[in-house]
């Protein structure tokens, strides 16, 4: 599976501004890939007429000199998960289907707005965000690029924003990470998904999983693309250069407990080689080892956060509706009926206590480390009966979910050869320490890529 096999947001912004391709030929490339291959399966809706007319505008606006950014007309994709003017948010559910539209879109849809993207469309997604797989019974599950012929997981939650990603149908897209939704669909399909320190992106206009945990974040086929996404959802009007950063001398810690259980042959040796390659460009590499992890399945046994704040914004829905759900998600938010507000509130006091008690273990490194996700993407046909639906999607979600339950900002690189299997590798950062996490990510990514 090559890198780059399409060009990135910057590619995009220099042949625009040279005037070496339009708008109106960037957005019907996407539209056509959109409408091949996985394309009706990774859409839920897609926006070729307003995606058509806007590229018109914003070629006359470039050609008059007045384009509103660098990146005015460019092609990106949203999921299904956000709130566009006009548009009904479906969350990957037909449970929604009688949902008013939307009367104003969500504010990071209106920040990318501002600077000319282009939305083409919404992505599929796990029904309500609620599943590391990326299966949706309703509008269909779209494949990993990998191994086609097989069909195998995209991952999710945000499983179209990642295939859309991999297969060129824009230049990148939102997704949203609750427990690794970005992060596990970058890994599966062999893109990059960063997920922000959460407070740093609005969550308004963003229908929730959980919003103690929610965060919006960009999948792309670069380091370089998910900065500018991210800088510009996150509030900048113009986002900053990547700063250069030397990999020799700096520390990663490897993180050394729970993540490597069961982990698949192909993902220990591209990570294995990974590891090699950051020795010998100079990285420090140290094991590193969060005791305070092994609290996590007793804190969250009862449904966590997760289950607890879901089940607070569907009861209403799922007692109208509720037959209309895929009964595995609507298993998974039914536990939140349970939970007490003390029970609740146990889970909010254990969580402080880990974030604290981790945070000098990790202050030492420049970044900690660890697979994406312990699995090459399995076949979708394996998850098809219950119990080994939910003993992938625990593996899929295990490592990611660290980085959420932490508050911290994350992201994940493709790791394999060419060819290969993908495989991601995770860096952790630290909260806030977003913005430094990027640009040792985009140095990491060149490191891999030469």
């Amino acid at each position: 599976m090559p890198r780059h096999a399409h060009p990135t947001i910057a590619h995009a912004a220099i042949a625009l501004e040279s005037g070496r391709i339009t708008a109106t030929a960037l957005v019907e490339e996407a539209l056509a890939r959109a409408a091949e291959g996985e394309g009706p399966r990774v859409f839920t809706a897609l926006h070729a007429k307003a995606a058509r007319e806007q590229a018109l505008a914003m070629d006359a606006l470039r050609q008059a000199g007045r384009a509103p950014s660098r990146f005015a007309g460019i092609p990106i994709t949203v999921k299904d998960l956000f709130d566009e003017a006009g548009q009904v948010t479906h969350a990957g559910s037909v449970a929604r289907d009688g949902a008013k539209p939307a009367t104003a879109p969500a504010p990071v849809i209106e920040r990318l707005n501002r600077q000319g993207f282009i939305v083409i469309g919404r992505t599929n997604m796990t029904e309500f965000a609620f599943s590391g797989l990326g299966v949706n019974p309703h509008y269909g599950t779209p494949s990993s690029p990998w191994d086609r012929k097989t069909g195998r997981l995209p991952g999710g939650s945000s499983s179209g924003a990642g295939v859309a990603a991999a297969d060129g149908m824009g230049f990148g897209g939102l997704g949203t990470d609750t427990g690794g939704s970005c992060r596990i669909p970058a890994a599966l399909n062999g893109v990059v998904g960063f997920k922000p320190t959460a407070r740093r992106v609005p969550i308004t206009g963003v229908l929730p999983l959980s919003p103690s945990l929610d965060s919006v974040g960009p999948l792309a086929r670069s380091v370089g693309c998910c900065q500018v996404l991210d800088a510009i959802i996150a509030g900048a009007e113009t986002p900053p250069a990547l700063p250069e950063v030397n990999l020799s001398g700096l520390r990663f810690g490897v993180l050394n407990n729970i993540v490597e259980e069961g982990i698949d042959g192909e993902v220990a040796r591209a990570y294995a080689r990974t590891l090699a390659r950051l020795e010998a460009a100079g990285v420090k590499l140290e094991d590193v080892t969060l005791p305070e992890l092994d609290r996590m399945p007793q804190i969250n046994a009862k449904g966590g956060l997760t289950a607890s704040e879901a089940y607070a914004w569907h009861r209403h829905l799922i007692a109208s509706d509720g037959p209309r759900y895929d009964p595995r998600i609507l298993k998974r938010i039914a536990r939140g009926e349970h939970m007490s507000a003390a029970e609740y509130l146990d889970v909010v006091q254990a969580r402080a206590e880990v974030i604290a008690a981790t945070a000098p273990r990790t202050a030492p490194y420049d970044a900690v480390i660890c697979p994406t996700v312990p699995l090459i993407p399995p076949a979708i046909a394996e998850v098809t009966e219950e119990t080994e639906y939910n003993r992938i999607n625990l593996l899929l979600l295990r490592n990611t979910t660290i980085a959420n339950f932490l508050d911290r900002c994350a992201i994940s690189l493709p790791c394999h050869l060419p060819g290969d299997a993908p495989v991601g590798l995770m860096l952790m950062g630290e909260a806030m320490g977003d913005a430094r996490l990027l640009a040792i990510s985009a140095a990491v990514e060149a490191l891999l890529e030469a």
